[in-house]
């Protein structure tokens, strides 16, 4: 509860009115033990998602707007209408949501656990947006096969280790074999530490020049299947990219040295992407826009 409270009043969304964000949360508690029924909220100004108690990041966008801020706001200034964008453990959507109804780009959502998959495309008819996005209930490898996976940690849920029961099988194609021709200026890819293997299936991909950013989770979740997450900065970084901050109030890029615990942002092609961000129209959630 403390790391909840923390987080919210510290949102940047939130920073000129923590009262009101605090107030939110209340009344999301309340909700939340009166009624078992997803709830939908208003997320930007052209797209709306169905929460439901529990549904940690989902919450997240009710306290705060933008969950994850910087990494939305920059899903947001640099994708146009038309774009393709891969959303890679979609999760409930929201970013799927925001890259799709908000901005009208094509988006291709990649969820393998079918609970989280129904409320995902329960999400994509909530926006009537079916024509402009192809869901797959599919896990993606570095081969076709199929993959156990764990069904009951909400946001968390992952590829099973031998430890672990209460687990589905879950069908797995690669990146390469899913997209083919097409040609994704951004993918987002959240994994909880499969990140190595889906890039593993990913060569055409990455070579692909289209491709210009790639969010990515590395926060050291790989070590449970042994994988060393530097392999996986060095091999972007193999193919042009560079890890970078952004600032979505500034429209700023700036170059990091290596990756962050928590999502990077890896760029090629920065001049391109810069323009992008800075001629991009202004987004607007809630009260404030950016």
């Amino acid at each position: 509860m403390i790391n909840t409270l923390k987080f919210i009043t510290s949102h940047p969304l939130n920073k000129s009115n923590k009262l009101g964000a605090l107030v939110r949360f209340v009344q999301w508690q309340f909700r939340a033990r009166i009624s078992k029924a997803p709830f939908v909220h208003a997320f930007t100004e052209k797209s709306k998602l169905y929460v439901s108690k529990g549904e940690t990041g989902a919450t997240g966008n009710v306290y705060c707007g933008l969950h994850e801020f910087y990494d939305m706001g920059f899903l947001l200034h640099l994708l146009k209408p038309g774009d393709l964008f891969v959303d890679i453990g979609a999760n409930i959507g929201s970013y799927t949501i925001l890259a799709t109804a908000e901005i009208g780009a094509h988006t291709i959502s990649v969820e393998p656990v079918p609970a989280t998959f129904k409320r995902l495309t329960n999400n994509i008819d909530l926006n009537k947006i079916a024509d402009l996005t192809l869901p797959m209930n599919i896990a993606l490898g570095n081969k076709p096969g199929v993959l156990r996976f764990t069904k009951s940690f909400d946001t968390v849920n992952h590829v099973a280790t031998d430890q672990e029961t209460d687990t589905i099988d879950v069908p797995v194609d690669t990146l390469d074999n899913i997209l083919k021709q097409s040609n994704p200026i951004l993918l987002k890819i959240d994994v909880e530490g499969f990140e190595t293997e889906v890039l593993n299936g990913a060569d055409n991909v990455l070579q692909n020049q289209s491709l210009k950013a790639i969010i990515i989770e590395l926060n050291g979740s790989g070590g449970r299947y042994g994988y060393d997450e530097l392999q996986i900065h060095n091999k972007l970084v193999s193919h042009g990219f560079a890890p970078f901050d952004y600032d979505p109030f500034a429209r700023t890029l700036s170059a990091r040295a290596s990756f962050s615990d928590a999502n990077t942002i890896y760029i090629r092609d920065a001049q391109f992407v810069a323009e992008r961000l800075k001629s991009a129209r202004k987004i607007k959630v809630r009260d404030q826009q950016f």
